[in-house]
C-alpha cells in the first residue's frame, strides 16, 4: 500500500544470487548476506531501496525465476505452475557492498510455533542456497521543499529508516521513531546530528506491533516548519500516523507518504 509513485529502479534484472552468510544479530533479527556473480548487475541507490525476493519452495531442487524485468514478470510468474513457483516477498536493502547485500529478517512464530516462508528461509539459510532478486527502486521520495524530516516505523521498517538516515545529508534535521520488539534489537548506523532518533520497545507488553510507535508520535513534541513525513510498517501504524499528522497537526497530505508493509492478523499470500 503506497499513496504515491515510487522512484524507479535503474535497469532492473531478475538476479540469481546465493547466500554467503547468515547470523542472528539480535533476539528478533536474522541477517542474511547475499553474493555471487549476479550481484555485479545490482545498482545501489541508497535510502530505502527495496526488491522482490524469490525463495525456493520446499523440495525444489532448482529455482525457477521469471525472465521479464518489467511488470510482465508477474504475469510470467502466475503462468508457472504453483508447485514450481518460488515464494515472493518484499524486502529492503539493509546494507550493500560490492561483495555482499544484507537483508534483515524479523523472525517470529505464531501461537502454534509456525513461521512463514521468509522466516523459515532466514532461520535455515546455508551458504550456497540460491535466491532471486528483482530491484524495485526507492520509496522515500520527497517532492516538496521541507525544513525537516519525520520517519516512523515498526521493526519491519527499521532497514528503511537505517537506509534513509544513512543517505540523508549531514545537515539534515528531523525526528525518527522506531518501534522494536525489544531494546536489544536496536542497531547502530549513521544518523545525522540534527536527527533525533527515538527507540520504542514493546518488551513483552503484548501490544500489537506499531501501537507504541503511533502513541509516541501522537504525544511527541515535533519541530515547526514544513515537514516531509515518511511512515512505513504495519498498516494501522502508517494509516493512523498519516491521519494524525494531517488532521491533528495540519500537515498537508502531499507532505506525508506511507507504505503498509504488512497487516496484523493477515498472512502474506503463498
Amino acid at each position: 500500500m503506497a499513496n504515491f509513485k515510487l522512484r524507479k529502479p535503474v535497469d532492473p534484472h531478475v538476479l540469481l544470487l546465493e547466500v554467503t552468510k547468515s547470523e542472528r544479530i539480535s533476539p528478533n533479527v536474522v541477517r542474511v548476506t547475499l553474493g555471487g556473480d549476479g550481484l555485479d548487475r545490482f545498482t545501489p541507490l541508497g535510502f530505502d531501496q527495496w526488491f522482490r525476493l524469490f525463495l525456493p519452495r520446499p523440495g525444489q531442487d532448482t529455482l525457477k525465476l521469471p525472465t521479464r524485468t518489467s511488470g510482465l514478470w508477474y504475469a510470467q510468474y502466475l503462468a508457472t505452475a504453483k508447485p514450481k513457483r518460488p515464494f515472493v516477498r518484499n524486502y529492503t536493502v539493509r546494507a550493500y557492498r560490492p561483495d555482499g547485500l544484507d537483508i534483515d529478517f524479523v523472525v517470529h512464530t505464531d501461537e502454534h510455533g509456525h513461521s512463514g516462508p521468509a522466516n523459515t528461509f532466514a532461520l535455515s539459510a546455508d551458504p550456497g542456497a540460491q535466491v532471486g532478486l528483482l530491484d524495485q527502486g526507492v520509496g522515500y521520495h520527497p517532492r516538496q521543499d521541507h525544513d525537516w524530516t519525520l520517519l516512523v516505523a515498526d521493526e519491519t521498517g527499521l532497514p528503511a529508516v537505517a537506509g534513509v538516515l544513512s543517505s540523508l545529508p549531514e545537515d539534515a534535521k528531523g525526528v525518527a521513531i522506531v518501534e522494536l520488539p525489544s531494546m536489544a534489537d536496536r542497531q547502530e548506523f549513521r544518523v545525522p546530528p540534527g536527527i533525533a532518533l527515538h527507540w520504542v520497545a514493546r518488551e513483552g507488553s503484548g501490544d500489537i506491533p506499531g501501537r507504541q510507535a503511533l502513541a509516541t508520535l501522537r504525544t511527541a513534541t515535533l519541530p515547526s516548519g514544513p515537514v516531509y513525513a515518511y511512515l512505513v510498517g504495519e498498516s494501522a501504524l502508517v494509516t493512523g500516523g498519516r491521519r494524525h499528522l494531517v488532521a491533528d497537526r495540519g500537515v498537508p497530505k502531499g507532505s506525508v507518504d506511507f507504505i503498509g508493509y504488512w497487516r496484523q492478523g493477515h498472512a502474506a499470500p503463498s
